[in-house]
This record gives C-alpha cells, structure tokens and sequence, in this order.
C-alpha cells in the first residue's frame, strides 16, 4: 500500500515538524488567537469599538510618543484606516496628541488616563489568560513558545520588532 504522507517523504530533514504537526500548530493557532481575544472583543462590543481600536492603544500604551509613522508601520494598515479610528480615540479622549520636542510637525502619541484604563480593562484577561498557559506549560515550553513566534515574524520585520519590544 502506498504511504499516505507524501508531504512527509518529501520534507528535508533540517526542517522541524511534521506535517501533521505543523497542521496541529496552525489549527492550535487559530483557536488561541479566538480565546485570546474574545474577552476584550466582549468588552469593546460593549462599548462600541473594535479590534483596531485595541490595537491602537495597545501600542500606544506601549510606547508613549509612538508617532504615527512608527504606528502605522507596526500595525501595516492605511494612513486613511488609521486616521479613521485614532481621530475616534482623540475625539473620545483616550489617546492625545503632543508635538515633537525637536520637530513640531511631529505628532506624538500618548495614552490618557482614561485610555490607560481601557487599555487595562482589554489587556488584564489577555495576561491572565497568557500567565495561566505559561505556568501550566513550565519555563522551559514558555522559551521555546518566544522562540517559535520570534520565527513567526517576518525575517525583514524581526529584529525591529523584538529589539523594539525588548526596549519597551
């Protein structure tokens, strides 16, 4: 009888994973990503605004005085998208805007009070959720689990991306 998993006669060596391992990763992914974000997305339901929305002040709360260059470079979407939800944010007082110290063209951007506690309310079930797997999976899973979505990044945007997380 024929062996089913070509795919898997065909793999290099060097190449780690299985196909159906790789099949497994990939559905595991999908379903994580679900979970993980369905207690913000409950929370913004709620009030009105969606995933882009968190996006925003995630990383602005990351990176006080982001400017909008940097923001639309991490999250790779339109001047015109990002506009759209971050005049929301300002109009809506969670996020404000301050001029540059050495360019004042410069819009730098900055989480309000109210919107480090937004951000808090949709990040808190996000951490616990994360702080619940890590510890169930043990230190060594948590290092190989960075590891793994370091490698998930694209190798143009990767050491930008961790070096940039590492600083923040």
């Amino acid at each position: 009888m024929a062996d089913i998993k070509i795919f898997a006669a065909e793999t290099p060596p060097e190449m780690a994973g299985e196909p159906d391992d790789i099949r497994q990763a990939i559905e595991l992914l999908f379903f994580a990503y679900r979970d993980f974000t369905s207690d913000p997305d409950l929370i913004l339901l709620r009030s009105g605004y969606g995933r882009a929305h968190h996006r925003i002040l995630h990383f602005v709360g990351a990176y006080p005085g982001i400017n909008v260059a940097q923001l639309l470079r991490i999250l790779r979407i339109t001047k015109q998208s990002l506009g759209r939800v971050l005049k929301q944010l300002l109009k809506q007082g969670f996020v404000e805007q301050r001029p540059g110290k050495r360019d004042r063209r410069q819009r730098l951007l900055f989480l309000t009070e109210k919107g480090r506690k937004f951000e808090a309310q949709l990040s808190t079930p996000q951490q616990k959720r994360v702080q619940q797997a890590f510890t169930a999976a043990g230190p060594d899973a948590v290092a190989g689990y960075l590891k793994v979505l370091e490698h998930l990044i694209d190798e143009t945007e990767r050491k930008f991306i961790i070096d940039a997380i590492k600083r923040g």
